[in-house]
């Protein structure tokens, strides 16, 4: 075990997932994309709320409520977050209320995670404002409303995007690093979705604390790539002082690529359903319209453009998100 996975592990945690999540060969869409040797770490295979990699904070940020005798979770995103979503799942095994405040007006059909949200239980209020942003404030103002009124709340911020999910990220690269030295792994590259940017936050922290020599890049499906590397080196700082960490970022460490979101975040692309079929018809592997196929269809276009050699070896992270799939934009496109 390496000191600083001993470290994290020592943090407060309540077990959810089921770990390590499986790493999975897909050599048949390695070839079709023209690589030597493609592989998808599947976190969408983590075992609990319909699985994704945002299990993983939880499990931290859960033992925290927990222990501050929290008597109800409040976080936010959109209607279809895998975030939302699992908080609700957490929330209810741990016998919690939670309460997701969500951006927009309701959707006309209630279907995908917005669907299992309210089936595990969870309570929802729309801050008719489409503006993303206008969920941060609400947590905020609804938190010291509850306090003031004298319930307990525990609020998460979008995403998972804290110090804690950060760690739950960190420690996924650890997972990843031992899976690779026992079976002769040599990754080149490692490429995942940013969204929030906790889990790149994370990735980077990791392969850096472990002076691995993976590149880590990320494809931003949400926001401009400049935002996206001023959150990540952001939430890597509030990581690095919050835990105490041996490692921090730098500028140089971050690499988004941009071009990917589509119409935006949270509609499908015509790009990143082509990646979800082709994945799926050669894999049987499901990526989903929101993260991670945009991701694929970033990672497709970096090999044909020559990013990536075709000698090398990468990595997909795939942070889950099937339930997207089931919604009218997923069944048009």
């Amino acid at each position: 075990m390496y000191p600083l996975e001993a470290k994290l592990g020592a943090l407060a945690r309540v077990r959810l997932a089921s770990l390590p999540t499986a790493m999975s060969p897909a050599q048949r869409l390695a070839r079709s994309l023209g690589i030597a040797h493609l592989w998808f770490k599947r976190d969408d295979l983590i075992g609990f709320g319909f699985g994704g990699n945002k299990v993983r904070g939880l499990e931290f940020l859960l033992a925290d409520a927990i222990a501050r005798q929290a008597d109800i979770v409040v976080t936010g995103a959109g209607p279809q977050s895998n975030h939302v979503r699992a908080t609700a799942a957490a929330a209810a095994f741990a016998g919690i209320e939670s309460l997701a405040i969500l951006w927009g007006s309701p959707p006309p059909r209630t279907e995908g995670n917005y669907l299992l949200t309210r089936m595990l239980g969870g309570k929802v209020r729309f801050t008719g404002n489409p503006d993303r942003a206008s969920v941060d404030a609400e947590i905020e103002s609804v938190v010291a409303d509850m306090a003031r009124a004298g319930r307990r709340p525990y609020g998460i911020p979008r995403g998972g995007a804290c110090a804690l999910g950060v760690a739950a990220h960190i420690l996924a690269v650890y997972e990843t690093a031992a899976h690779c030295a026992e079976s002769g792994i040599r990754p080149d590259l490692v490429l995942l979705a940013a969204g929030s940017g906790a889990t790149y936050a994370g990735w980077l922290l990791g392969v850096k604390s472990l002076h691995l020599p993976w590149r880590v890049e990320s494809v931003t499906v949400s926001r401009p790539a400049v935002e996206v590397r001023r959150r990540v080196l952001a939430l890597g700082d509030a990581a690095a002082e919050t835990l105490d960490l041996p490692v921090a970022l730098s500028d140089g460490d971050v690499v988004v690529h941009d071009g990917f979101i589509g119409e935006g975040y949270g509609i499908a692309s015509a790009e990143g359903m082509e990646a979800i079929r082709l994945t799926a018809r050669t894999e049987g592997i499901f990526l989903d319209p929101t993260y991670t196929g945009k991701a694929f269809a970033g990672l497709a276009a970096l090999i044909s453009r020559g990013r990536v050699a075709s000698e090398d070896t990468v990595i997909f992270v795939h942070t889950g998100g099937a339930p997207a799939l089931f919604t009218a934009r997923a069944e048009v496109l």
